[in-house]
């Protein structure tokens, strides 16, 4: 027995490494792109529209795995599934680092988001199989992972592009194939890994055509939207923002880049416990409404509210996990079932969400275009598409106001 506890034990270290691993990677990959996404415009020759619509059919490949991780989970077993999450992140950073022109660049991001995608829905079913005891707690933690990587990952990228490596720097492109390679780390342990299947007998779980006809679950997946929208909105656009809009350097705007992931880290590892002692309908009021409140004052405070950007990172970090908290506990039995709905559907609120910022952008850019100078009509059209990045942190609230009516007039606060 004492050696079948100590393999047991060896084993949950080897996925404890796959899960805290696997979201400090997912950190990497979805925030680098801040300080990268200038110096590839300049490069290719992109405007507004084409980056926002470049992470919008990116998107899509996010989107497509969400779609199928769960299924394939199912068939093929978690250890190829998160081995083929982690190996298409490796080999996207090769293709984008020979990416010549937009399409390429645009296949690349594709590949990228289908591993990110795989990677985040595989996380959570493993997390939620796994973390039996203190869910709340390690789902918290797991999470202080990703924003832990969000921290650093602007800073990072900026000064890794600087690099100077056999005379020439290692610019945009080598930067997404050193970071993107660092997925080895922790798909190595997984290959060595047991994964046991924990599900929950057949005759307890329901068809996903009884799922869907659950109100709560469709508020659930409006509450996520909004706020997910406007936290991954942070990560494309908020250096692009105070670079053109402002005149701060690349260094300069990825340090408050990583301010507000600093903020958003702090916010994960502290607020869990809080999360747990006024519930989680009313977490997502409060919390939703600082940050959608602070992103607006922001523009409207202009150059002097800027630390405000950073600061909104406190009300946005805990949503996501706490919506998972939300439907672990109110689909005990149905947990996968439930986080692959979602997700994916927050996946096409995603797809949206980017064009809508970069439309948003592009279509003020020209209404102020006869009124004013390139640069004023440019700086109009990102605080127009920044107001929208805060008013769905706002909508992320109201949403969850309507959520929590629902829940009590039920009985079934959470």
């Amino acid at each position: 027995m004492s050696r079948l506890s100590a393999g047991l034990s060896k084993n949950y270290i080897l996925l404890l490494i796959v899960v805290f691993g696997g979201f400090l990677i997912f950190g990497f990959s979805e925030n680098i792109k801040g300080p990268a996404l200038p110096r590839m415009q300049s490069d290719l020759k992109l405007d507004e529209l084409q980056i926002g619509v470049l992470l919008a059919f990116n998107s899509l490949g996010y989107l497509l795995a969400c779609t199928f991780t769960g299924w394939l989970s199912n068939r093929a077993g978690m250890k190829l599934t998160l081995s083929l999450a982690f190996g298409s992140m490796v080999i996207s950073g090769v293709c984008i680092y020979f990416a010549a022109n937009y399409t390429a660049i645009s296949a690349a991001y594709f590949l990228m988001y289908i591993g990110n995608g795989m990677l985040e829905i595989g996380l959570a079913i493993l997390a939620a199989k796994i973390f039996i005891k203190n869910t709340g707690t390690m789902m918290n933690l797991a999470h202080f992972f990703y924003g832990l990587s969000s921290t650093f990952a602007p800073i990072i990228a900026a000064s890794l592009m600087g690099v100077e490596i056999f005379g020439s720097e290692l610019g945009w492109r080598g930067m997404y194939m050193l970071m993107l390679a660092l997925s080895i780390l922790p798909m190595m342990p997984g290959l060595f890994a047991r994964y046991k299947n924990e599900g929950e007998p057949a005759a307890e779980r329901i068809s996903l055509k009884e799922f869907a006809r659950d109100k709560v679950a469709w508020l659930i997946v409006a509450v996520l939207s909004f706020g997910v929208v406007s936290e991954l909105a942070v990560g494309g656009w908020l250096v692009n923002f105070l670079e053109k809009a402002y005149g701060w350097s690349n260094d300069s705007s990825s340090k408050m880049l990583s301010a507000f992931f600093f903020c958003f880290m702090l916010a994960r590892l502290v607020l869990g416990p809080i999360t747990d002692k006024i519930g989680y309908t009313m977490s997502l009021i409060i919390l939703s409404a600082f940050s959608g409140i602070c992103s607006v004052a922001a523009i409207i405070a202009g150059e002097s509210g800027a630390f405000l950007f950073a600061l909104a990172g406190v009300g946005i970090a805990p949503i996501y996990p706490t919506v998972m908290a939300l439907l672990a506990k109110r689909y005990p039995r149905n947990a996968d079932m439930a986080i692959t709905f979602t997700v994916t559907l927050m996946g096409i609120a995603s797809v949206i969400g980017n064009l809508a910022i970069g439309g948003i952008i592009e279509w003020t850019k020209q209404l102020f275009a006869d009124s004013g100078s390139s640069q004023e009509s440019l700086v109009a059209g990102l605080q127009a598409g920044y107001l929208f990045i805060g008013a769905c942190a706002l909508l992320c609230s109201v949403t969850s106001l309507i959520l929590y009516r629902m829940l009590r007039r039920a009985q079934q606060i959470l």
